[in-house]
This record gives C-alpha cells, sequence and structure tokens, in this order.
C-alpha cells in the first residue's frame, strides 16, 4: 500500500486482496512542501483509501490496531454515521504499512501547555501540527488517540462515499443528485427506486470521489449509542487471527533467548545437544540472543534449554538498589523540565502547615496476554510479515533495513492483538523474526516467545521517584512543590525507533504533575531525566501511570493536614482551575454516596487524575477480610467530551483501573547481576476476578475537545488504592506495590 500512487483507480490492493471493479473513498488532501520527496507533485491530492465498497458489500480499512479497546467498531460506527448503513454491515480489516495511514493526533501535543487550558486556537495549530506524523511515517496506535485521530476522517470518508455513489446512481437514472436519497445501504429517488451501494460501486469506480461535508451532531444515529462489536463474533467463536494463530504452509516454529539486557552478547557458546535433537532444524546466533528453528514451538524451546551459553555482563548498575541510587543521583544534576512554575513556593507563610513525602515506583513489565510473536517469509527480493503491532510503518522500516530491502518491499500484515499497552510499539520480536527467516529463505518461521523471555526482556514503564513538598493554611492549599526522577520513555523510544535523540523538556516525565488541574497559587513541577540503564518504554498511560500516584496522594496528605473532607478539597481545588475536572469528582461523590466517613472495616479513598486529555475521578472502597485487605468497589467518572460509543468507553475505563489497581497492590520488576528475577505470572500476577472489585461507571460529556480513553483510567486508580489503604489501616504507603507494605486478600 506504500504503493498506493502507482495503483490502477480499479484495482485496491489490501494487504494480499485484491478489490477489482469496486470503488475506494477516504480523501484526505494534505499539502507538502515542494522539496518533499515523499509526494509525487508538491501540492497535490493523495488518496487514502479508509472505504471500499464492491459487489460483496462494504469493507472499513482501518489503520489502527484491535487490542480489544474496541477501535475497529468504533470507526465503523463514524463511517455508517455519513454513509447511512447499519456498522453490522460493515467489514473491518488491519490496513497494511503505508503513510496515507498515518496518526494525524499522535503529535497533537508539541505545543507547551497543560492541555485543560488550551484555547481553541492553540487547539486548531497543535491538529495542524498533527501532520507531522505524516511526514515521520507514523502509522501508530498508542497514546488514546484512535478516536481523535480517526472522529472526522472516517466520517469524511463516508460523507464522500456517500456522495460519489449518489452521483453515480444520478447519473444512471438521469436525476440529479440533489433529489436522491441514502438510507440502509441503498440510493433512493423520488418516485421510490432503490439503487444497492453494491450494485453502484463499478460505476463509482470511474467517478472521481465528491468531497462532501459533516452532518450535525442533532442528525446522529449512531454516535453516542453502543454498537455490536464488529469482532465479537470473529473473538467468541475462536476463528479471529491473532499473532500467534497464524499458519502459512509449510511454517517453521523458532524461540530465542537473549542476553540480558545492558549485555554486549556471549562470552561461551555450545549448541552441539540442541542440534541433534529430533526435529531441529536449525540454532543460530544471532550476536545478543540465539535462536532455534523446530518443527513446533515447543521442541523449539526444550533445545534452548540444552543450549550452553554464558552471557557477558551488563554495563548499566545490576541490582535493583542501584538502579533506584542512580534515579535518585538524578536529583542532583539540573532539572530537564520545569514545566510548571506559578508564584514562588518558596516563599511560604511562617505559619503554614508543611507537608513533606518522597514517594517511590518499580519497574513495571506489560504483561501482555499474547505473548510477543511474529511470522515472518524471507524471499530474497521480498520480506512478508504477520504480526500483532502497534506501528506497521516502523516494522516495514526496521524489516526493510534489517533485510537490505527498500520500503515497498516488505509487507506488514496486521493481526488482531492480544494486548498492547505499548509493548507492541516496538519492533525487536518482528526485527528477530525477520533475522531467522533470511537463514532460511523461502520458509516461512514463526517466532514465539516463552512468557519467561517475554518478562525478562520488555521495554518496562520505568522505575520513578518523586519528592513533594505541600503546605496548607486555614484549610487552603498554599503550595505544592514536586520534583519527580525517572528514566524517559520518550527519549528512549525516540532513539530505538527513529535513531535521533528527542532534544527540550521531557513531558512524558512529568505529564499529569505539572498539569494537574487544580488552583494552588505557588506550583512547581521539575522533571528530572535519569541514565539509561533497564530499557524503558510506554506503558499504559506512560509517566501519568506513576505521576497520578505521586501528584494525586501528596494532595491527599495535605488534605489530611489541613483537617478537610478529602473529596471537597479536591473539588474546590478543581473549581478555581478547571471545571470539567471539578465536575467529574462531583459525579463520583454522588455515585460513591461519598460522606467523608467509613465505618470501621471498611476504608474508602479518592484518586483523581487529567492524562491524555480526559479528567478522571474515582472512589475504591476496601474492607477488611480476616486482617487481608479486599478491594470490594470501584465508582469512576470521566470526562471524554464527545463520547463514540459509551458502552466501549465504560470498558476501557475498567480495564484501565483493573491494570494500575493490579500494578499498585503486587507488581513489580526486580534486578539481580542484570537479570530481571520475574519470571512469569506467578511472579508478577494481575488482579483475579475474586480480587478485583465490583465497578460503577458514569461519563460526562463537559470537556470542549474529545479526550482519550485506552489510557485515563490507569493513572487515578493507584492512588485511590493506596488512599483507600491509609484510611482502613492508618497506614500511608508511599512506596509501591503495595503488598510489600500491607497484606491484600489473594
Amino acid at each position: 500500500m506504500s504503493r498506493i500512487g502507482k495503483i490502477a483507480r480499479r484495482t485496491f490492493l489490501i494487504g494480499s486482496a485484491a478489490i477489482v471493479g469496486g470503488v475506494a473513498f477516504g480523501i484526505y488532501q494534505v499539502r507538502k512542501p515542494a522539496p518533499n520527496p515523499l509526494e509525487a507533485a508538491a501540492g497535490k491530492a493523495v488518496l487514502n483509501p479508509f472505504v471500499v465498497v464492491d459487489q460483496s458489500g462494504i469493507t472499513l480499512i482501518a489503520p489502527r490496531a484491535e487490542m480489544g479497546q474496541g477501535v475497529h467498531t468504533s470507526w465503523a460506527a463514524l463511517i455508517a454515521e455519513e454513509l447511512d448503513v447499519d456498522p453490522a454491515k460493515v467489514s473491518v480489516i488491519h490496513g497494511p504499512a503505508a503513510k496515507a495511514y498515518y496518526n494525524s493526533a499522535i503529535l497533537g501535543d508539541l505545543l507547551d501547555g497543560k492541555g485543560y487550558d488550551r484555547s481553541d486556537l492553540v487547539y486548531t495549530i497543535n491538529k495542524a501540527l498533527g501532520g507531522i506524523g505524516k511526514v515521520l511515517n507514523l502509522q501508530v496506535t498508542g497514546g488514546s488517540t484512535s478516536m481523535k485521530d480517526g472522529f472526522e476522517r472516517m466520517r469524511y470518508a463516508g460523507a464522500s462515499a456517500r456522495e460519489t455513489l449518489k452521483e453515480a446512481a444520478a447519473q444512471q437514472l438521469g436525476v440529479p443528485r440533489a433529489s436522491l436519497k441514502t438510507e440502509d445501504g441503498k440510493v433512493i429517488a423520488q418516485d421510490g427506486s432503490e439503487l444497492t451501494y453494491e450494485s453502484l460501486a463499478e460505476a463509482a469506480s470511474g467517478l472521481e470521489p465528491i468531497k462532501a461535508g459533516l452532518r450535525p451532531a442533532r442528525r446522529w444515529k449512531y454516535i453516542g449509542t453502543s454498537v455490536p462489536r464488529v469482532d465479537m463474533v470473529a473473538k467468541v467463536t475462536g476463528t479471529a487471527e491473532f499473532g500467534v494463530d497464524v499458519r502459512l504452509e509449510g511454517m517453521k516454529f523458532a524461540a530465542l533467548r537473549q542476553a540480558p539486557h545492558g549485555s554486549d552478547g556471549k562470552s561461551s557458546f555450545a549448541a552441539s545437544a540442541a542440534e541433534t535433537m529430533p526435529g531441529v532444524e536449525k540454532v543460530f546466533d544471532l550476536g545478543t540472543a540465539i535462536a532455534v528453528v523446530a518443527s513446533n514451538t515447543w521442541l523449539a524451546e526444550q533445545a534452548l534449554d540444552a543450549i550452553d551459553v554464558t552471557w557477558n555482563p551488563v554495563s548499566h548498575p545490576g541490582d535493583t538498589d542501584a538502579m533506584f541510587e542512580a534515579i535518585a543521583a538524578a536529583f542532583d544534576g539540573d532539572a530537564n523540565s520545569t514545566m510548571r512554575n506559578d508564584g514562588d513556593v518558596d516563599a511560604l507563610p511562617a505559619d503554614a502547615t508543611i507537608v513533606e513525602a518522597e514517594y517511590c515506583v518499580p519497574y513495571l513489565a506489560h504483561a501482555t496476554m499474547e505473548p510477543m510473536n511474529a511470522t515472518a517469509l524471507y524471499t530474497g527480493d521480498a520480506v512478508e510479515i504477520w504480526a500483532p503491532n502497534q506501528a506497521p510503518t516502523m516494522v516495514q522500516d526496521r524489516a526493510a533495513e534489517r533485510a537490505g530491502l527498500e520500503r515497498e518491499q516488505v509487507t506488514v500484515n496486521t493481526t488482531f492483538l492480544g494486548g498492547g499497552f505499548g509493548r507492541r510499539a516496538e519492533t525487536d520480536y518482528t526485527d528477530f523474526a525477520v533475522q531467522v527467516a533470511m537463514e532460511m529463505p523461502g520458509t516461512p518461521v514463526k517466532l514465539t516467545w516463552s512468557r519467561e523471555e517475554d518478562m525478562q526482556h520488555d521495554f518496562y514503564r520505568p522505575a520513578a521517584i518523586a519528592r513533594y513538598r505541600g503546605a496548607v493554611k486555614d484549610g487552603k492549599a498554599v503550595s505544592v512543590h514536586g520534583k519527580i526522577a525517572a528514566q524517559s520513555p520518550a527519549i528512549e523510544f525516540m532513539g530505538r525507533a527513529l535513531g535521533s535523540s528527542m532534544a527540550g523538556s521531557d513531558r512524558s516525565t512529568v505529564d499529569s504533575a505539572f498539569n494537574q488541574p487544580f488552583g494552588i497559587p505557588n506550583f512547581r513541577v521539575e522533571g528530572y531525566v535519569a541514565p539509561a540503564m533497564a530499557p524503558v518504554g510506554f506503558w499504559r498511560s506512560v509517566g501519568s501511570s506513576f505521576n497520578g500516584f505521586f501528584s494525586d496522594t501528596i494532595i491527599d496528605e495535605m488534605a489530611v493536614a489541613a483537617g478537610r473532607d478529602l473529596l471537597d478539597f479536591r473539588i474546590e481545588l478543581a473549581e478555581a482551575e478547571h471545571a470539567p475536572s471539578a465536575e467529574v469528582l462531583k459525579a463520583v461523590k454522588a455515585m460513591s454516596g461519598w460522606t467523608g466517613q467509613t465505618p470501621d472495616g471498611v476504608g474508602r479513598g479518592v484518586g483523581f487524575a487529567y492524562s491524555f486529555g480526559t479528567p478522571v475521578a474515582q472512589v475504591v472502597e476496601v474492607v477488611d477480610a480476616d486482617g487481608a485487605i479486599r478491594i470490594v468497589k470501584c465508582w469512576i467518572a470521566a470526562d471524554l467530551g464527545t463520547i463514540i460509543d459509551p458502552e466501549i468507553v465504560k470498558a476501557q475505563m475498567v480495564s484501565g483501573a483493573i491494570y494500575g489497581l493490579s500494578a499498585a497492590v503486587q507488581e513489580e520488576i526486580t534486578f539481580a547481576g542484570g537479570v530481571v528475577e520475574q519470571e512469569n505470572f506467578p511472579d508478577y500476577d494481575a488482579l483475579r476476578m475474586h480480587t478485583a472489585p465490583v465497578f460503577e461507571v458514569q461519563l460526562l460529556e463537559n470537556m470542549t475537545h474529545m479526550g482519550g480513553a485506552g489510557e485515563p483510567g490507569t493513572p487515578p486508580s493507584i492512588p485511590a488504592l493506596a488512599n483507600a489503604v491509609f484510611d482502613l489501616t492508618g497506614t500511608r504507603v508511599r512506596d509501591l506495590p503495595l503488598n510489600k507494605s500491607v497484606d491484600f486478600l489473594t
């Protein structure tokens, strides 16, 4: 699909399938500077096919990966809204790697600012800057941007399709297009005669697609309502194809072992025992890894166990304590950022009550339920990849580089993802799959990581330390000064993905801290970037995942010191700064029946965070269950502005909260001698059904601009639980996970 400009109008290549005699819609005009070599000619319109109509029906080519978040269903509803067709009648397939499918929203926060205070003008400028995603070829699913990216683009594609089909019908019937209407996948004339979209596809393919405006919200039929998931039937019947399900004729199966993070390779390697095992095809030395290709994955894993390998020492501090010392040492250097500096945090009233605290969170793994895997076929002059991935163009570019091919010689097929959370925005697993396939030209090879390999070779959520000083006087918050130190997932990811360092202030280290929408007259937040040690990457809600804990817990401690109701204290602060944030706090107060008083054996905590354009407030209730803490209820209020599908958004809020609560209770990655100590889910467990709370979610639509859904449910869940534990036990836990300090029901 990167060769879209060279494809004949009447034939559209979708992965390995060709749609002949149909028409693709989705004109998205992007003007490029004349010197840009990525365009055939300066200032020309480029065809970006999102909707294909042929004799078999309507197909949406989705440029964002479906990893359980419901993006395909919501995008289908956006198309259907303008196309006048039931979303259930829209087939959806993943789009191939192509510049046409760049994410226009992933770089939408390039300008400085807190986000919640952004004017319409700044919002418009940021939206325009999103076009940089095309320059960088960023076909990426992440950052809670899928709906922001697609909300207008998909509706314009549907509107263009509708009007072009009407024009085809108008020419066939000999009537003006304005006299026709559309309904339920048909064009209807004034005399009642009907023409189906399918019957008009051939004629429409010969027309120039017609630009059309968008319908007003009062005419929306599907946006704002919940529709059946388009992937539901395939997933419940087991017919949905995830990466681990890919099977090709003549396929072989591979497994690998990698050097510990920070090791440059191995000092000894003996594979003779593995090479003689029945069913083993080959053993490969990949430098910083070894791989076995065999007749099945289990045999490949057994063969790896038979290989004697000694890895070289790691270059970074190899133990958890030493790594935290390096993070703490970052405070001794200059701040990378001071993105909020209101008032004067150093000039406080003499009679103010001071609250000082240090908070600490560990490294965390993504722990996707589907382990890393990819299938690759190398033929010498081409590579084809099948992989559950969040960044097809990055996979394509890295594969081309590794195989010594042009980008156009690499085809990427994106399958369903069994969890992503940012992990599958990396390309290490597809890189290794291509490297192994190059050793066996003409043979498709599926590389599957064991759970142990997956857990011990992740790109982790960084560990972080925060040092806060807050001050209250006369029941009011008068000052907050936060210092946060961590490795930077943004800087390290950019280095891996684009081969370039990120200059300037690192927003990811201080997100949801500097832009906490609370009106406090003296408010400073500084970020300190720790040196690269264990590799870190984007983990669900990125820096907000730890800053939600830091920035909200200090507020809780200040409210206690001020003798104030914990929720009313936050509401008052939000009312002074950001009305929608105050409203979600008021909503969660009403939902939970908050009184500020809990009986013996019951604890309640509130958590609040603004992240990815969405303010979210949560109340968590815990009880004493014979000496162990049980989480029983979680109330969530969120404001995303315009909501496309309420049930999908509610599911994402619950999912995000479970992800955060699991991390808060028991998850951590530790190191000894440079090696990750956790190997599998018994060492790194999540909440289970019997330990998860009952959820209640309320959605508000007061925000002016659309916020994200996939990640904002995670940050407030962590402080809400920690604050509930404090209410129950009187113990203020500042180091996560909580189970190192208190016992939870298991």
